[in-house]
């Protein structure tokens, strides 16, 4: 991951539909420069009463789902804390918690990146910064973070399994 540098500003996206508090079951597939992360969608019926559990898994289907796929995707990463450790992720005493997503201005990552290519002979710091955003998507049991300068929002029915070969699509396009 990356160390704050103390610059980070994070602000909560509200665009971005809501993961399934208990089992998102998210996937990603990257491609070079684009990322898509398919998850279900929070998804509870009006009557239900908190007397009983709905299993999902990837081939779950008939569920709703979002595709979110990232453009110009520098880095991406995809793993704990989950929510039960989230006062480990290093950016969690700037108010990033779990079931949420948030992009980070001031990004240190960002920061960290631009400069590890300063070794390039031909960097220039501000050509490398151009565009980037920092973007975490807070999950049940991950943390999906990327670098990229947009996304776009897909939603659908399905199963996750369902939607790999649209997220193929969108990743080598």
């Amino acid at each position: 991951m990356y160390t704050p540098n103390g610059n980070d500003i994070v602000k909560e996206i509200h665009d971005l539909p809501q993961s399934s508090i208990g089992a998102p079951c998210p996937l990603v597939i990257a491609s070079e420069h684009q990322v898509a992360i398919c998850y279900y969608l929070e998804n509870k019926s009006e009557d239900w009463d908190g007397s009983y559990i709905k299993m999902v898994d990837q081939t779950t289907s008939s569920e709703p789902l979002a595709i979110i796929e990232f453009k110009l995707c520098y880095a991406h990463y995809c793993g704990p804390p989950n929510d039960e450790a989230f006062d480990g992720h290093p950016l969690s005493n700037k108010g990033v918690s779990p079931y949420r997503n948030y992009e980070v201005l001031e990004s240190s990552w960002i920061s960290h990146m631009e400069e590890m290519n300063a070794v390039h002979p031909y960097h220039k710091k501000e050509s490398f910064l151009e565009g980037k955003r920092h973007f975490i998507l807070a999950f049940h049991d991950s943390v999906f973070e990327c670098i990229g300068q947009e996304y776009q929002v897909h939603i659908g029915t399905g199963s996750i399994n369902d939607m790999i070969p649209k997220m193929s699509e969108l990743v080598i396009s």
